[in-house]
């Protein structure tokens, strides 16, 4: 803030009793609201690092572009067209859908490979999942470049700081509830709506996405694809009825039979939110980091230590064992302590597998390197020297690895373990790793070139050179998108190359 008063306050966050009246400005909604109605200018390096996530999601989006759950929600999305609407990937830029539907067939297509950004504190979240809903609403209502860059902004904004103050998983809720609210509070600022406005939306959305983590857990199915956009969709759907005048269950958060005292720690339970002061630019985008792999986050910094290992370790038929020390998240979310019999099956599908760090520490071994696609192949699970090698291989927690995980400090925060193979001889080899190579603080740092290079090849053999060419030129210079312009931010493909039809659905019309 300005007059040397601070740049971040914490917003503290309890239940109040019915009795208490709290009053709106004291409300979490509302300091989101006016975070989101706030008119701050977007800084440059943020700027450039949405354009780096708008090439990013578009990237993931044409890889899995042609699979079956992007072309189910592909199809539901055809069956509404409107007249201005939002474009979906795979198609001409002159088929719009209403804009809910864009968002939800393109959300699923950014996250159905889980290759683009993500954002790890007190809860897990993957804040790319913002933009398709905040795209949508933008080219629907002919917003221009620089409208659409202030909506992201603040999507990332509030997606960050509640993900680093609010912890979901730990109360078995799925991390589409910030979601919703921060797509909500983006497209609120997109449109330059009224605080009262987003104040609502952002409840609304709230109230309407808190799911369980059952999606991913056990036998996970392709609805983890689809869980963040139907939060996009949501969130579309609740700033429409804000804007119509409907209000929503307040407060929210902070209510006697609300979020805070039933979903999440109870009546006694205290939070503390990070939000930037009024006329503090938002800058939260460039806490979080890109993946270079094709596999949960947890796992991008064990890949590029199994890169590293592989040599040092030679013939792996001679591996007795390999320990994997690391934090609580990776132990009991995707390692061992899950308890998932799934997560050591063969037959498994690819959501699954993409969520055991012990198949994906076994393949990345073998190979030495991951693929998106060949990775996760059912014969490649199959495979008999990896079956062997990958039921060797188990994880432990180490509470040096979760402080770390927890920690604010961007010198000592780190998603990765200590790695212990023990061979048949008897000989022990060790190594670690704290983050992965392409992390901001990583041996490798994703820039602007390596963003470029994970679009073209994943789109490789999906979009046409000059439609490749013609999208990225796009993306790099989206702050100078005219009003009704944005249309541009969208790519198609050849109809021979958006996979087979699928079963007809509910919507399907003659």
């Amino acid at each position: 803030m300005k007059d040397g008063a601070p740049q971040i306050e914490l917003h503290r966050l309890r239940m109040h009793k019915s009795a208490e009246a709290l009053p709106r400005e004291e409300q979490l909604a509302w300091k989101l609201a006016e975070l989101a109605a706030d008119p701050v200018s977007v800084p440059d390096d943020t700027a450039e690092m949405i354009v780096n996530r708008v090439i990013d999601n578009a990237a993931v989006a044409a890889a899995s572009v042609a699979r079956r759950p992007v072309a189910s929600a592909r199809a539901q999305a055809l069956c509404h067209p409107y007249k201005r609407g939002a474009t979906v990937f795979g198609m001409p830029k002159d088929t719009r859908v209403s804009p809910e539907w864009a968002a939800w067939a393109n959300g699923v297509a950014v996250r159905e490979l889980d290759f683009h950004d993500t954002f790890l504190a007190a809860e897990y979240s993957h804040p790319g999942d913002n933009i398709p809903p905040i795209l949508a609403v933008a080219q629907h209502c002919g917003l221009s470049g620089q409208a659409l860059l202030r909506g992201i902004a603040t999507g990332y904004e509030i997606q960050v700081n509640l993900v680093k103050a609010i912890c979901l998983h730990e109360h078995k809720i799925d991390h589409i509830a910030h979601l919703g609210v921060s797509a909500a509070a983006g497209i609120g600022t997109a449109l330059n709506l009224p605080k009262e406005v987003i104040y609502q939306a952002i409840q609304q959305a709230l109230h309407v996405t808190t799911t369980t983590r059952q999606s991913r857990k056990g036998e996970i199915s392709s609805w983890k694809a689809y869980a963040p956009a139907f939060a996009g969709k949501m969130a579309i759907e609740a700033v429409d009825r804000a804007m119509r005048g409907e209000g929503a269950p307040s407060p929210a958060w902070e209510g006697e039979d609300g979020f805070i005292a039933w979903m999440l720690s109870g009546p006694e339970a205290v939070y503390e939110v990070p939000l930037p002061g009024k006329g503090v630019p938002k800058r939260a985008i460039l806490d979080t980091y890109t993946k270079e792999h094709s596999a949960e986050y947890q796992s991008q910094a064990l890949i590029d230590l199994a890169r590293r290992l592989r040599g040092e370790i030679g013939d792996l038929r001679q591996v007795e064992s390999i320990v994997i020390h690391t934090s609580h998240h990776t132990h009991y979310v995707i390692g061992t302590g899950a308890n998932d019999p799934q997560k050591m099956d063969p037959t498994a599908s690819r959501e699954t597998l993409d969520h055991s760090i012990m198949y994906i520490f076994a393949v990345a071994l073998e190979d030495g390197a991951w693929h998106h696609e060949k990775s996760y192949a059912p014969e490649r699970a199959a495979r008999p020297s990896t079956v062997d090698l990958w039921h060797r291989i188990s994880t432990r927690e180490d509470p040096e690895w979760t402080r770390r995980y927890h920690s604010r400090d961007p010198q000592e925060k780190a998603f990765g373990g200590r790695v212990v193979v023990t061979l048949k001889n008897g000989r022990v080899i060790e190594d670690e790793i704290a983050l992965a190579d392409a992390h901001p603080h990583g041996a490798r740092p994703f820039e602007r070139p390596n963003y470029v290079k994970k679009f073209l090849t994943l789109s490789e053999g999906v979009l046409d050179p000059k439609e490749q060419d013609r999208f990225l030129n796009a993306a790099e210079n989206l702050a100078d998108i005219p009003e009704a312009g944005l249309g541009i931010l969208n790519f198609t493909v050849a109809p021979e190359k958006l996979g087979a039809p699928r079963p007809r659905g509910l919507f399907d019309r003659s």
